[in-house]
């Protein structure tokens, strides 16, 4: 058998970030063999509302950038494992992750922050007919507007801390997202931020002078690695979506 690709390359050599890992066949042969077998319709009762939400959030135009249907079901999967009922997200695009993890159990409250009009209306629309509207609160607004007066309501009391957040959006403000979330969780909460290996870019300074997104990953990792008010990892990540991986982060 043929060596991989990676593999033959000495670490020294510098490759071009986009050369190797994108659109790699292997990835999707083994999404869709893993997934034909842990996301069959008769294993979740949601799942065909829970693809029909991608389905309507593509054909309604929005950009195809949200999680796979394995990592949104690894986002389930992890709330059911910290017994998580109050949920913040930041992104939420068409309203695909924040279903899934409501879809986590009928006691869970998502509340997810989305700043484009349209794609508020379009996953307000998949979250009331997929029958979650009573669980999924949307707030439209700017993640750096809409964070601090949670914060105040989380403070006085007028909502319950977060027990689990899920960071999915404007990869620059990754770090204040971060720190505003620590302010109004409990202890032992998850924090799970996406997109943060970006295709490896997240290793290179130079990458970072030129992609403000890998600036604002730098930061976050380099921040979160300082902060004694957690403990947390990165893991890398290949599928559908390429090669990224996200940043778990547990509070003290």
């Amino acid at each position: 058998m043929a060596p991989d690709k990676m593999s033959s390359i000495p670490p020294s050599v510098s490759v071009p970030y986009d050369a190797i890992y994108e659109n790699n066949p292997r990835y999707l042969d083994v999404d869709h063999y893993v997934n034909s077998h842990l996301l069959p319709e008769d294993r979740n009762d949601h799942y065909i509302t829970l693809e029909n939400i991608r389905r309507k959030s593509l054909a309604s135009g929005l950009p195809d950038i949200a999680c796979s249907s394995s990592q949104a079901k690894f986002l389930m999967l992890q709330i059911q494992m910290t017994g998580a009922r109050n949920v913040l997200e930041l992104g939420t695009l068409g309203g695909y992750s924040a279903a899934w993890m409501a879809s986590a159990d009928p006691g869970v409250k998502v509340t997810t922050i989305e700043v484009d009009e349209t794609h508020a209306s379009v996953a307000l629309r998949n979250i009331e007919e997929a029958g979650l509207a009573s669980q999924v609160e949307i707030l439209r607004g700017s993640g750096l507007d809409v964070l601090p007066t949670l914060v105040s309501q989380v403070q006085s009391h007028q909502r319950q801390p977060f027990d689990f957040v899920f960071i999915d959006a404007n990869k620059q403000d990754n770090l204040a997202y971060f720190n505003f979330a620590l302010s109004m969780t409990r202890p032992r909460t998850a924090i799970i931020v996406d997109n943060v290996v970006r295709n490896g870019k997240v290793a290179s300074s130079i990458e970072a002078e030129k992609d403000g997104r890998v600036l604002g990953t730098r930061q976050l990792i380099e921040a979160v690695g300082n902060d004694q008010r957690v403990d947390a990892t990165v893991i890398q990540t290949v599928g559908e979506k390429g090669y990224d991986g996200f940043l778990l982060a547990v509070t003290k």
